[in-house]
């Protein structure tokens, strides 16, 4: 009977230990989320599983160089992510993961506060220093990673429209932009005296709140040929963006890219194919929501 008991508790601690994927896909995680890169992640990691060691053996230990090694703890002493010892050797201990995001989120929120406080500064010495030589009527588009970024520049897009904005977008879509400030951007839009056109699905009872809730101006209701979205200003700016993981409901995604253009052309072809739609797709009033 005790060889069993030994058996059982030798498995349950198995059961506890990570597996080395679950580890790599953790790292990969924090990576993007916190900003480190991935031999910081992994330093971080596995100074938690560890526990108290000195640099050296943790090289030894994640067969790296020692070098490495201390330039990386070095780095996360700097961000507070890691601690060390009075003692002699010195341990390296990793802090608590809820101490280490409330000490990232202190430092950007400095940085924020800095850069904030300086920015008119700093554009007043570029320009009073280097003459700016551009053509502001060229063409530029460019290509957002990630829903959040995606969802900022539909902020920036909302901040500057005076005039007519079509915002077109599946209803898992405009739960996830709800939660952002997009709808505050669309009401500063509004007082300026702009026009904020949603078109989406016919929404059932669970989405039917954020649609009424989202300010938009006028709404209406189709069927929507893309699961992807489209905002675009007339005669101003665009963005597009593909199909996003089947309506995912992670509120980020990495694999969602949007692309961002002023191309006059481009921009006008989209506004006038947001005007069919309008013109083909119902009234809030008259559509029957679906239980």
């Amino acid at each position: 009977m005790a060889d069993i008991s030994v058996i059982n508790s030798q498995s349950k601690v198995q059961d506890q230990v990570p597996s080395s994927q679950k580890i790599d896909s953790l790292e990969q995680e924090i990576s993007k989320i916190l900003e480190f890169d991935e031999l910081e992640a992994h330093v971080y990691l596995n100074l938690l599983r560890i526990g108290p060691i000195t640099a050296s053996a943790l090289a030894k230990e994640l067969g790296i160089e020692r070098t490495k090694a201390y330039r990386t703890i070095d780095k996360l002493l700097g961000l507070k992510i890691v601690s060390t010892t009075f003692s002699k050797p010195k341990l390296c201990i990793a802090n608590k993961p809820d101490e280490v995001i409330k000490s990232l989120l202190k430092q950007k929120e400095i940085q924020i506060s800095r850069i904030r406080k300086t920015s008119e500064y700093i554009i007043r010495r570029i320009e009073e220093t280097i003459p700016i030589n551009y053509t502001s009527n060229l063409p530029t588009f460019n290509i957002a990673q990630g829903t959040d970024r995606i969802y900022s520049d539909i902020e920036k897009l909302l901040e500057s429209a005076t005039g007519i904005v079509y915002i077109v977008a599946t209803l898992k879509d405009l739960a996830k932009m709800y939660h952002t400030n997009i709808p505050e951007k669309i009401q500063a839009c509004k007082e300026r005296g702009g026009e904020v056109r949603l078109l989406t699905e016919a929404p059932s009872d669970r989405f039917l709140p954020f649609v009424k809730k989202f300010g938009a101006t006028k709404t209406r209701f189709g069927k929507l040929s893309s699961r992807g979205r489209m905002i675009v200003e007339k005669d101003k700016q665009m963005i597009m963006s593909d199909v996003v993981l089947r309506d995912s409901d992670q509120t980020n995604i990495e694999t969602d890219y949007g692309v961002c253009t002023n191309s006059f052309e481009m921009v006008n072809n989209i506004f006038t194919l947001c005007d069919f739609l309008w013109n083909s797709f119902k009234p809030i009033k008259t559509v029957n929501v679906k239980v």
